[in-house]
């Protein structure tokens, strides 16, 4: 006997759903309220970490040195804090040594800032054609930055030494005599500018070639077309575009050679070092701080002397910054 299979209905009712449970309107209101926290709270979440180390290793010793820089405290004494005032930023002052320091500072900053940076656009231009193992070449040139500073200014040291260096013997060899790099007030300088140019060139092409690559072509042909050589390209097209850039590798120069420390330590090394030369010939602002906190102990004048580094730095980044504002203007 046949049995037949229940056919449903193609019109007959699809089984009910359950309906969703209605949301209260307070808990609607909670979620509300969650929702727009989370979008108001969540980027300064995001962005909490870095303040929070910038306070803790940044901002709090900057104020704790400026509270330090208005107090007599020595180096075997930092719990007996007697209040000076400005006297300690009075005594630096007044201290030829100090002058002596910022005018070597500036002048090993002018001697390694303005070659560093003319070789370095060169350069970059060079590696912004096309040229075999372009990665190799980045590579090698980026090399002296990744060396670490003592190790580049030991290896100079030898080259610049008075007895049996590299370089006198090169100057002997074609007849020029020999120069005794670290005593000399100029050749002193000369030396640790050519340390602090060798160190930092490829860095600063490389930020220089990463620039040019954002030159739009268009430029390029549209000068091309009008029968612009490769040089009249560079000064009329490429120089323009990398103003900015320009001025942005001149304010972290000027920073760096503010901040020059172990190539005039290492240069002779041992006490001489520590002095900046026998006549403090090469002594710069670091080099000072460090004789009166460590070789002297006395942290009042310390830290005024970083203060006022920090005093010069903000002084010259305003001068950098009105010029890139003229520089604007002029080429608007």
């Amino acid at each position: 006997m046949a049995t037949s299979t229940p056919v449903r209905d193609a019109h007959g009712s699809r089984p009910s759903r359950r309906a969703p449970k209605p949301v209260s309107s307070s808990r609607q209101a909670w979620r509300s309220r969650l929702w727009r926290f989370d979008d108001k709270a969540s980027p300064y979440a995001y962005i909490a970490p870095f303040f929070l180390v910038f306070g803790a290793f940044g901002l709090y010793p900057l104020l704790y040195t400026g509270w330090i820089a208005l107090h007599r405290v020595d180096m075997t004494g930092l719990d007996q804090m007697e209040w000076v005032g400005w006297e300690n930023f009075s005594r630096i002052l007044q201290d030829a040594e100090f002058w002596t320091a910022v005018s070597n500072t500036f002048l090993i900053g002018v001697m390694s800032t303005v070659p560093q940076l003319m070789v370095a656009l060169g350069l970059a231009h060079l590696l912004n054609y096309r040229l075999r193992a372009s990665t190799f070449w980045r590579t090698v040139i980026l090399t002296p930055y990744a060396t670490s500073v003592a190790s580049a200014a030991l290896v100079f040291a030898l080259v610049f030494r008075a007895d049996g260096g590299l370089l006198n013997w090169a100057l002997d060899f074609i007849g020029l005599g020999d120069t005794n790099w670290a005593n000399g007030h100029w050749s002193s300088k000369i030396a640790i500018s050519i340390i602090v140019i060798w160190r930092w060139t490829g860095y600063n092409t490389l930020i220089y070639l990463a620039a040019m690559q954002a030159v739009p072509s268009d430029l390029y042909e549209a000068a091309s077309l009008d029968g612009a050589s490769r040089w009249q390209q560079f000064r009329n097209v490429t120089i323009p575009a990398l103003r900015p850039t320009i001025l942005f590798t001149i304010v972290i120069s000027t920073i760096g050679s503010m901040q020059l420390f172990g190539e005039p330590l290492l240069l002779e090394g041992g006490t001489l070092g520590a002095q900046g030369g026998s006549e403090n010939q090469y002594e710069t602002l670091s080099i000072y701080l460090y004789n009166y906190g460590w070789n002297l102990g006395h942290l009042g004048p310390a830290a005024a002397v970083a203060w006022a580094m920090l005093a010069l730095l903000l002084l010259i980044a305003a001068i950098n910054w009105l010029i890139g504002r003229f520089m604007r203007k002029t080429a608007a």
